[in-house]
């Protein structure tokens, strides 16, 4: 009756109980009530779809019941109907189902795969978590790495299980050193470089039309003989690439082991690196060379100087608009090697031709004398420094150039401000096109953090430029958001909103990491404010109000009762105001981006109450403005609503957040997340009431609708309080509207 009991806890206990008790007595139940009591765990419990808990205390208990011997036929029987529960939605839950095939293998109770087949271990290997995923590795270790066997028995169960699932390979391999030592992984390694060697020079054999060299050719085969020359080819591209990734894989996992034994990593080194080029040669596709590229990495580039001479002029050769993927791996190779500088230079010199095509024409004659002529591109070059700087690794080798070096960049970078603001003016801008430009200028405000971040200590002032670009955005780019109405002015005004988007996201990020002191935060308001005062202002309010987020959280370490934290305050809260009448502005003339802009703004502007809700008692003042000004929006759309009805029949009162119009049900929507939130809103409610900054019989019934919403989903002790205060100010607007029979408010 326990392992029925409508509570999970007991049917949890239960299943512990029987599997104590019959592990324990297993010879002296009858046999027929052991049958009965497993086939109820694990018919029906393991499948329990009411509690997570107790599909997990299943698996948890079974292999107490394996250690007891006598039970082993009867379970091996029964475990194959469990064999779903290793696709079980809690990961919990699949944790220990294959912590109890552990246990089965260890106790040598059935096969594993029969009770759970091994397409079905291997689609869970491919796709789940760290937590299953290794355990299913520790279980499958010695199917597919059976360290007891010959090294090319390891080789040729890594191509079985290739075949398989190459995804659940590459998963396997990625977790096997925790379960192995070192030496095996690296032994590993060299086995598939001879199985690779092996197919490689089968290839040239059977492309050699004269057969006088077979002598020859068999001395030199001795070392990369294989059982799997008749399995493998390299047309065999898929299988070719996934020996490949798992070598550098294996290499990953070890590269400690191999920093501390100078030794092996110097044999493992001259290994692969005699055999690289001819790899380069042969896997030409481009899945082969990622792997290649990334191998090539680990290896000093005087080890390899065929392939190490040449990344650059790869890097030059590869087209405009290519994806990552082409360039990425080439980057991280010559980062790892040291050698950023290059790429950098590359960059630098495309953006410079481009901006400057005609100079020093004697020195490009010259140069093409000597060198191939290359074509500048300018795209490319921001597509390598965008990734140099996305990445942490490649940032800090980046960031470690000479300091000359990166101030070059920054002023080539910085060209991009010249050429937006011809854009904007209408004139030839006589270097890099719209995109490029808002791109390289969106770096330009991101290199400029990164430098500011490293070199601040050393007296350094890289926020200097930002400042600049601001004051540049308010004089030149604010005003040509007006030029809509001008022939082509929807162009210019698109990309002075660009402009200002990459600037604010920027500045919002300088604030988060704190590095934006008091002057910074306050030019940065102040420009928003510019902003938003213009009628199309609305497409900058979400990085805004992220922004107004954070310098409320950079605010805590500051002293609040200065004068320039009073102003500070000040502009923020008239900020957040116009950002709300900029949304409603444009949900009154277009209604659909107003809709559109409600929902980019939702998730932001809850952050940003969130966060002023918890350090609410830092900041009263704001606190209590924002809030108001919350308030006021809600009561003002909704008044507005309600004016509008021609007739009682046309009146109707909302009592949900779906009922209110658009601005209020998302403020709403985002007020009524946080207890606290409510209850301050009720408090400032109840304070506008009393102070009458609430009046008249349609903003008095717009405060009905807000409690009316409240009190369905919240109850809270101010609610009895406030509506007193309602009813007794609807009942003076009552008697005031009694005897004007045409009044609207009657």
């Amino acid at each position: 009756s326990l392992l029925e009991d409508p509570h999970p806890v007991v049917r949890s206990a239960g299943i512990l109980g029987v599997t104590q008790i019959a592990s324990k007595y297993w010879e002296m139940i009858p046999p027929t009530i052991l049958a009965d009591l497993l086939k109820k765990i694990t018919g029906e419990l393991a499948c329990d779809i009411t509690s997570a808990d107790v599909r997990c205390c299943v698996f948890k208990c079974l292999p107490i019941i394996l250690d007891n011997k006598l039970s082993h036929p009867l379970l091996e029987h029964l475990l194959p109907v469990t064999k779903h529960s290793l696709h079980d939605n809690s990961e919990k839950v699949r944790v220990a189902f294959v912590d109890m095939l552990l246990k089965v293998k260890a106790t040598k109770a059935a096969k594993f795969w029969n009770i759970c087949p091994m397409e079905h271990l291997l689609c869970r290997l491919e796709a789940d978590s760290r937590p299953v995923s290794r355990r299913i590795v520790n279980l499958l270790m010695n199917s597919f790495f059976p360290i007891n066997q010959p090294e090319d028995v390891w080789c040729e169960r890594c191509v079985t299980l290739i075949q398989m699932n190459p995804a659940a390979a590459r998963k396997f391999y990625q977790y096997a050193y925790e379960f192995t030592a070192p030496t095996n992984i690296a032994k590993l390694m060299l086995t598939i470089r001879r199985c690779l060697n092996a197919c490689i020079q089968k290839a040239m054999k059977e492309s050699l039309h004269d057969s006088g060299n077979d002598d020859d050719e068999d001395g030199s085969e001795k070392e990369n003989k294989s059982v799997l020359d008749n399995v493998l080819s390299v047309n065999d591209v898929a299988s070719m690439a996934s020996l490949l990734e798992i070598t550098v894989i294996l290499w990953r996992s070890i590269h400690r082991a191999l920093d501390h034994n100078e030794d092996a990593k110097d044999y493992a080194i001259r290994k692969f690196a005699s055999v690289l080029p001819e790899y380069f040669k042969v896997f030409q596709d481009e899945r082969c060379m990622t792997p290649l590229v990334i191998l090539a990495s680990f290896m000093p580039p005087a080890a390899i100087p065929t392939f190490s001479c040449g990344v650059i002029s790869r890097l030059r050769n590869i087209d405009s608009g290519a994806d990552k993927s082409k360039y990425s791996t080439l980057i991280d190779c010559l980062c790892r090697w040291g050698q950023v500088g290059h790429v950098m230079e590359l960059a630098c010199d495309w953006l410079s031709d481009t901006l400057t095509p005609a100079k020093n024409t004697k020195t490009s004659e010259r140069r093409v004398r000597i060198h191939t002529t290359h074509e500048s591109k300018p795209d490319l070059a921001i597509d390598y420094i965008e990734y140099l700087l996305t990445h942490p690794v490649n940032r800090g080798c980046l960031l470690s150039v000479p300091k000359k070096k990166l101030k070059k960049l920054l002023k080539i970078l910085g060209a991009a401000k010249r050429i937006l603001g011809s854009i904007l003016k209408g004139t030839d801008s006589g270097g890099w096109n719209q995109a490029t430009s808002l791109r390289a200028f969106s770096l330009f405000c991101r290199l400029s953090i990164h430098l500011q971040h490293k070199f601040s200590e050393e007296g350094e002032d890289y926020l200097s430029p930002l400042n600049e670009t601001g004051a540049w955005i308010e004089s030149q780019v604010v005003p040509s958001i007006l030029a809509s109405d001008q022939e082509d002015g929807i162009s210019k005004h698109h990309v002075s909103e660009l402009i200002i988007q990459a600037y604010l996201t920027v500045s919002k990020d300088v604030i988060m990491v704190g590095l934006g002191n008091l002057r910074f935060q306050a030019q940065l308001l102040e420009m928003a404010l510019l902003i938003m005062q213009t009628e199309k202002g609305g497409f900058c309010a979400p990085v805004l109000l992220c922004a107004l987020k954070e310098i409320i959280e950079a605010s805590l370490t500051q002293n609040t009762e200065t004068d320039d934290m009073t102003n500070l305050f000040h502009t923020l809260q008239n900020v957040f105001q116009k950002i709300l009448e900029c949304v409603a502005h444009r949900l009154k003339k277009q209604q659909e981006e107003g809709i559109q802009l409600i929902h980019s703004i939702q998730m932001p502007l809850g952050e940003f109450i969130h966060a002023l809700q918890c350090w609410h008692s830092s900041f009263p003042a704001v606190h209590q403005g924002v809030l108001s000004t919350l308030l006021a929006a809600i009561v003002a759309e909704i008044n507005c609503v309600l004016q509008k009805a021609s007739s009682e029949k046309d009146l109707t009162i909302p009592k949900t957040i779906s009922d209110l119009p658009a601005l209020s049900s998302c403020l709403m929507t985002v007020i009524m997340k946080s207890v606290n939130v409510v209850r301050s809103i009720l408090n400032e409610l109840m304070e506008c009431i009393l102070s009458e900054e609430i009046e008249g019989i349609f903003s008095l019934t717009a405060t009905v609708c807000i409690v009316i919403i409240i009190k369905g989903k919240h109850k809270t002790s101010v609610l009895k309080d406030i509506a007193p205060a309602i009813q007794r100010k609807l009942i003076t607007c009552k008697d005031a509207a009694t005897g004007e029979s045409t009044s609207t408010e009657r």
